[in-house]
This record gives C-alpha cells, sequence and structure tokens, in this order.
C-alpha cells in the first residue's frame, strides 16, 4: 500500500467514526508513524509504506477512530508557541486559552499564581514570556501537578514555579499581582453533550463542576482579593455564553473594575477583575 492510498483510507474509516476533518487527523498521524514533518506527507504519497510504519500508522487510526485525542496519540499539544506534553489527567491547551494569555502579558507582573494548573500551559507560559517572573500553580490532581511540573522542567522554568496539590486556595500563600485560572466551566447539562474526545478522555473535574458552571467563579471571586497584590489583576477564562454571569458573580462579589476580552473568533472568552 502507498502511502496515499494509506492516508486515503485512514481519511474514510475516521470520517465512518464520525471524527472531525478526518483528513488532516489522518495526514498528523501518518507524519507521526513516520517519524516525519506533516508538511512532507505528500512528497512520500506515491512510495509503498514501510511494514513498520503501516503497522504503526494502523493502530493509531485505531485508536483515533474510538475518539482518542490526536494530542494524546502524539502526547503533546501546541500552545502558544511551544509544544506541551500531556495526557488522560489534564485538559488538552486550546487555542481559546491563548486569549488569557495576551491579556495577561499585556501589562506588566512579577509573580503570578495559576489556579487549577492543569498541563501547567498558563503558568509555564507566562513565567517563559516573563524571564523575571516567579509563580504558583495549584491543583487538586496530583496527576496534574505531576504533569505541570514536567511542562515546567520540559520549558525550563521550574526554578520559577513552584506547583502544589490544592483545594483552590487552601495551600496558598503570599500576595501576587496576576491571578490567572482557567476553571472547569461546563455545567452538568452541558456535559450531556460533549464530544466523545472530551467525556471519555479528558478528566472530568477539569471540565465540569457538576453544577451550573460558576462554582469556581464564586470561589474566586470571594477569596482571591485576600491574595492580590495592590492594583493587581485577576484574569479567568470562561465558556463563551457565561460572560453575563461570570461578570455578576464577580460584580456581586465586590469587584469594581471589570472588562471582558473577546477571543479571536469575536466570542466573550475572559474576564479581567481588580478592586479599586
Amino acid at each position: 500500500m502507498t502511502a496515499g492510498e494509506a492516508l486515503a483510507a485512514a481519511a474514510s474509516r475516521l470520517r465512518a467514526a464520525g471524527v472531525p476533518d478526518p483528513a488532516r487527523d489522518a495526514r498528523v498521524l501518518l507524519a507521526h508513524a513516520a517519524k516525519m514533518d506533516a508538511a512532507r506527507i505528500t512528497l512520500i504519497a506515491p512510495e509503498d509504506l514501510e511494514p513498520d510504519i503501516e503497522e504503526r500508522f494502523d493502530k493509531l487510526i485505531s485508536l483515533r477512530a474510538v475518539r482518542v485525542p490526536v494530542s494524546h496519540l502524539l502526547g503533546e499539544r501546541e500552545f502558544y508557541g511551544r509544544a506541551f506534553k500531556v495526557s488522560r489527567d489534564v485538559l488538552d491547551p486550546r487555542p481559546e486559552t491563548e486569549t488569557l494569555i495576551e491579556a495577561a502579558l499585556a501589562e506588566p507582573f512579577a509573580d503570578v499564581l495559576d489556579l487549577g494548573v492543569g498541563s501547567g500551559c498558563i503558568l509555564v507560559t507566562l513565567l517563559a514570556e516573563r524571564p523575571t517572573a516567579v509563580g504558583m500553580g495549584v491543583d487538586l490532581s496530583e496527576a496534574a501537578c505531576l504533569q505541570a511540573s514536567a511542562n515546567a522542567h520540559l520549558h525550563k522554568v521550574a526554578h520559577r514555579a513552584d506547583i502544589r496539590i490544592s483545594d483552590w486556595f487552601s495551600e496558598v500563600e503570599g500576595q501576587y499581582d496576576l491571578i490567572v485560572s482557567n476553571p472547569p466551566y461546563l455545567s452538568a447539562d452541558e456535559m450531556k453533550d460533549v464530544q466523545p474526545e472530551l467525556a471519555q478522555h479528558e478528566p472530568r473535574m477539569a471540565l465540569t463542576d457538576e453544577a451550573d458552571g460558576l462554582t469556581a467563579y464564586k470561589i474566586i471571586a470571594e477569596h482571591a482579593g485576600r491574595f492580590l497584590a495592590p492594583q493587581g489583576r485577576v484574569l479567568v477564562e470562561f465558556g463563551w455564553q457565561q460572560a453575563a454571569d461570570v461578570h455578576a458573580v464577580f460584580e456581586t462579589a465586590g469587584w469594581n473594575s471589570l472588562q471582558v476580552i473577546p477571543d479571536l473568533g469575536g466570542r466573550d472568552r475572559v474576564l479581567q477583575a481588580q478592586i479599586g
């Protein structure tokens, strides 16, 4: 079988399984199996696949057909120009979260607290972009903290990152001039309709609060002020239909400098909050 024939068969198989963008996934997975850049796949289309490559590719396609995320098959996901190691213990970094990164980098900060650190993509990116900054990342999941620590080492910021297990603020100390979070914001009802990639292969506790999707925002709005330095900022990501509700949560808690920031698609995505 040539590479081109294998690609066509794989794309057809993924399409039948309901996988979005099957041709792209087939191309990326063949590149991974062949240990080459995806941009070069078309160059080998007329060539016969080596048996070991064909076998690896078939296994990858079989897993993708049962909706294992591509990032889990590759072991990493690109975020803000860097590759982050991922697993089923953490949420995949997503492009929408880069809106939070851009908002954070728009003003100076010396120390940052990341609530629900997950893969570490937010904390590690901010420390990598600000070489003099230090930060803490907390998560209730020990596995997530280990993943975040691994990514901190990978991107050479581990000496500036304190990552620890914590139930939100329970183990947090000190004050920070930037507090960030991409908390679980799907409601229990919304979880009934999520893609299999999320429902079956990402940690449920990082996706939903098993309630109305606002629990984490209420906790952050109530307690973040005690850990925020004067003139400090809080930045939280939320679901594209939650802007009014999250704004109301912070307004009710006494935050009086609030700004909603849209993502590149024009959907409201991040709230910036300050006191005073």
